[in-house]
C-alpha cells in the first residue's frame, strides 16, 4: 500500500493534541511506524538510494505539503522560526496564549521544551546577549516602581531587560580614553520586552508594548520563546517597517541557538527625558543608569555588577 503522508501526518498530530514536533521528528516516526510502505517508496524512486535519503525526502514532503494541509485542516498549526514545529490544536490563538501563560511553559504540551515561566526567560536572554553580542544586561523589575501615578500610570513603561554594549571593547586603550573624554559614542543602550508566546492574537499588543517601553534606547527588541501562526512573523516585519523594533526568537533549551529574526533599527540619539522618567519611577532602572555612568567614568564594566552569566574557563 502506498504511503499517504498527509493522512498519516494529520492522524499522528491529532492523536497528540498541542504537542509540537519538527518535520524531521515526524518523518522519523513515519519511517519507524510504516517500514513496508517506506521501503516501497524508496524502491520506486530513482533518486533515493538509502534510508537517510528517504527520511530527508519525507521531511521535504511534509514541509512542501504544509500550506495545502493548513487550508484543508484549520486545526493544523505551526510555529515560526527554525526549526518549524507542527501541532494539532482546536484552541483559538488567544486561548493558546492564555494556556501557555497560565501553565508557565513555552508550549502547552511540548515534550521537548523546558517548562519555564516568563521570569525564567530573563537569565536565558542575558546569556544569549552576552555570548552573541557582548551586551551587559540587567533585569528591570516593575515591582520596584513607585506607582505614584496610579495602577495604570506606568503601564508599558518599563522593559523587562536592558543592556549596554561596549563599542570599544577591542579598541586600543588610547582610543578608548580619547572617546571617553571627547565623545558619548562609547556605548549603545538596548531594551528588551520578553514573552513566552506570540501569535496572531497578541502580536500587535506585544509589539506596541515593546515600542512603548523601548522608546528611550538605541535598540529595542521584542523577544519570545515561541512564535506561532503562519502570518505572525509577517505582521512583525510590517510593524518593524514603521517602528523599527526588532524580534529575537529565544531558544530556551539552548540560548546560543537563539535567532535575531528581525534586526532592530538603530536610533542615533538616546531619549534622555524618557530615561529620566524611568529612573525616577523605578530603582532598577536607576541602578542601570548608575552602571552606565560608572562605565563612562572608569572605562570598565564589571561583569559582577551585571546579569552576565558565569561561564567555564
Amino acid at each position: 500500500m502506498a504511503l499517504n503522508l498527509a493522512k498519516v501526518l494529520i492522524a499522528y498530530l491529532k492523536d497528540r493534541p498541542e504537542e509540537k514536533f519538527t518535520a524531521r521528528q515526524i518523518a522519523e516516526w513515519v519511517f519507524a511506524t510504516f517500514p513496508a510502505e517506506c521501503q516501497a517508496k524508496k524502491a520506486s524512486s530513482k533518486f533515493i538510494t538509502n534510508d537517510a535519503e528517504l527520511v530527508q525526502q519525507l521531511v521535504a514532503e511534509i514541509s512542501s505539503q504544509r500550506p495545502v494541509l493548513q487550508k484543508r485542516h484549520l486545526e493544523l498549526e505551526t510555529t515560526e522560526g527554525r526549526p518549524r514545529k507542527y501541532y494539532y490544536s482546536e484552541r483559538t490563538d488567544s486561548a493558546e496564549v492564555a494556556a501557555v501563560e497560565s501553565a508557565g511553559t513555552t508550549s502547552a504540551a511540548d515534550a521537548s521544551a523546558s517548562k519555564v515561566d516568563e521570569h525564567a526567560l530573563y537569565p536565558l536572554l542575558s546569556q544569549y546577549l552576552w555570548e552573541e553580542f557582548g551586551v551587559f544586561s540587567k533585569r528591570i523589575d516593575e515591582k520596584r516602581s513607585s506607582n505614584k501615578r496610579g495602577p495604570n500610570g506606568n503601564r508599558w513603561l518599563y522593559p523587562d531587560v536592558v543592556g549596554m554594549e561596549d563599542l570599544g571593547a577591542d579598541w586600543h586603550q588610547e582610543v578608548r580614553d580619547c572617546v571617553n573624554q571627547y565623545s558619548d559614542k562609547r556605548t549603545k543602550l538596548w531594551s528588551f520586552e520578553a514573552k513566552l508566546l506570540i501569535n496572531r492574537s497578541n502580536v500587535r499588543e506585544c509589539f506596541f508594548q515593546a515600542v512603548s517601553n523601548s522608546s528611550w534606547a538605541n535598540f529595542g527588541y521584542l523577544v519570545a520563546a515561541e512564535i506561532g501562526g503562519t502570518d505572525t512573523l509577517k505582521e512583525l516585519r510590517m510593524l518593524f517597517a514603521a517602528h523599527g523594533i526588532g524580534f529575537i526568537k529565544l531558544d530556551v533549551d539552548n540560548p546560543a541557538d537563539s535567532q535575531v529574526l528581525i534586526p532592530a533599527r538603530e536610533r542615533d540619539e538616546m531619549d534622555w527625558d524618557m530615561a529620566n522618567r524611568l529612573a525616577t519611577e523605578n530603582r532598577d532602572f536607576l541602578e542601570y543608569v548608575k552602571l552606565v555612568k560608572q562605565f563612562y567614568q572608569t572605562g570598565e564594566a564589571r561583569p559582577a555588577d551585571w546579569d552576565v552569566p558565569e561561564l567555564d574557563d
